[in-house]
């Protein structure tokens, strides 16, 4: 455990305003998640829609928790456990978020967007370290439990902060963002995502704008110059009393103006004018959009208080992520194929961002580009057309075969010239056997899907056959 604990017993109870049960103790880290948790963990039993975390709550002290928040004490803990008891252990878990942010003195960034808030989160990451401790939320916390678990996480010496916000229904990133409280905020970009919930990507733009609602005095807002809704978001900016907002993207009254890029399979190299001062930089990751958000993180990073040469120095150390564009190369069949799995999520906008960085990707001697696609949910009413819209980019790109996995999928299957259309499945599991079947020695292959259309396990498919041989 850390000598300056992240909570201790009375920091804890004087957040919650709970009652205590059980011995002293201090908490290195915060869980709610017994599978997860590690020795030193103060647990939060949350009760959520399929699993009740008071069921756990001896597993979570088998494993070395230091006490546990409650609603109710479990018939399976001893009398003398530690504990604090909470009428209600979401609300807890969000005041200890409260308290967390308030006993911080960190510069903290809070990132949201249709597409690209997770990777731009992880080069704000990046980038802040370099000036200093920066603390992150992990992996994709970014709704109504991750972001007060991210944000209860906060260590007391951090000096920057970013934490990510997401959303899928308007609402829902304004109560996340009084809690966040940031001094900069970033939209990176507003897209046709989650049409079943919006009637246009207007009103997506006026939800992803929530942002704004918790912003600190003299806040800065970075946002995508190009967008169409860049005036909408602008305006409500400004509507919140941010003074400052700063542009990014490739328009000539961009603050970050991309001019060139270019795309190697391991990397990005960026060519910009920071205001009027020239910057060439390397991204680690290959894709154009990486580009154009490494600006809004060059323009966050600078307004909190990082410069912008030592953080674009920074992101040459950016890794692809698991699902959003994490690479393996497995050996098959006398030779190896490569794995490229975007798998976590898709949106149009993101899969032609994918379908780019498969175009720009080699594949091994007499190998082939393969895109192995699952179903964009929450699309609504356009959803066929948007799939079936993807023929286009996959022309451009001259991919050579598609695969194509759920009843979506199958508009975009039924409009694929024979010599690229590969097989339709009905779902990912029968995709995974017939790519799995399909795939040959040289070979380069590309997996998205929306989360639901399970693409992971064409990915876990794969890679267990390279494991017994191809």
């Amino acid at each position: 455990m850390n000598a300056t604990p992240l909570w201790t017993r009375d920091e804890a109870l004087a957040a919650t305003q709970a009652t205590a049960r059980g011995g002293d103790w201090r908490a290195s880290g915060i869980s709610i998640d017994s599978r997860t948790l590690a020795p030193g963990d103060l647990f939060v039993a949350l009760a959520g829609p399929n699993h009740d975390g008071h069921d756990y709550v001896a597993a979570a002290f088998a494993k070395g928790g230091a006490a546990a928040i409650v609603r109710r004490v479990p018939s399976d803990v001893s009398a003398d456990a530690p504990l604090i008891i909470a009428a209600d252990t979401l609300a807890a878990l969000n005041d200890l978020a409260a308290a967390a942010r308030a006993r911080a003195g960190a510069r903290v960034v809070a990132v949201t967007g249709s597409v690209g808030k997770t990777g731009t989160k992880e080069m704000l990451k990046l980038a802040l370290a370099a000036g200093g401790p920066a603390h992150a939320s992990g992996g994709n916390l970014n709704n109504q439990w991750g972001v007060p678990l991210s944000l209860a996480r906060l260590p007391r010496e951090a000096r920057y902060a970013v934490f990510e916000l997401g959303m899928n229904h308007a609402g829902e990133i304004a109560p996340l963002a009084r809690l966040v409280r940031p001094h900069v905020a970033v939209i990176t970009a507003v897209e046709p995502v989650h049409l079943e919930f919006f009637a246009s990507t207007a009103e997506i733009a006026a939800a992803k704008a929530e942002i704004f609602a918790g912003v600190e005095a003299e806040a800065t807002a970075v946002l995508p110059r190009d967008n169409r809704h860049f005036g909408q978001l602008e305006g409500a900016a400004r509507a919140a009393g941010i003074a400052r907002v700063a542009s990014f993207g490739r328009h000539i009254d961009a603050d970050a103006r991309l001019l060139d890029a270019a795309v190697d399979p391991d990397a990005t190299l960026v060519f910009a004018l920071i205001g009027d001062h020239p910057i060439a930089y390397r991204v680690g990751v290959p894709g154009l959009h990486w580009a154009a958000n490494s600006l809004a993180v060059l323009l966050a990073a600078r307004a909190a208080g990082v410069s912008v040469e030592v953080a674009a120095k920074a992101l040459a150390g950016m890794t692809a992520l698991k699902g959003r564009g994490a690479r393996r190369t497995l050996p098959w069949r006398g030779g190896s194929i490569e794995l490229i799995d975007e798998s976590y999520n898709a949106s149009p906008a993101s899969m032609r961002a994918a379908i780019a960085v498969l175009a720009a990707a080699r594949p091994g001697k007499h190998g082939r580009r393969i895109a192995v696609l699952g179903d964009m949910l929450e699309l609504g009413a356009t959803a066929p057309a948007l799939h079936a819209a993807l023929a286009e980019p996959l022309g451009d790109a001259r991919i050579d075969l598609v695969f194509t996995a759920g009843a979506l999928m199958r508009h975009l299957h039924d409009v694929l010239p024979a010599s690229r259309r590969g097989e339709h499945a009905a779902d990912s599991d029968v995709a995974a056997r017939l790519v799995r079947d399909a795939l040959r020695a040289g070979d380069l292959a590309m997996v998205k899907g929306s989360l639901g259309s399970r693409m992971g396990r064409v990915i876990e498919a794969i890679e267990q056959a390279a494991r017994s041989g191809g």
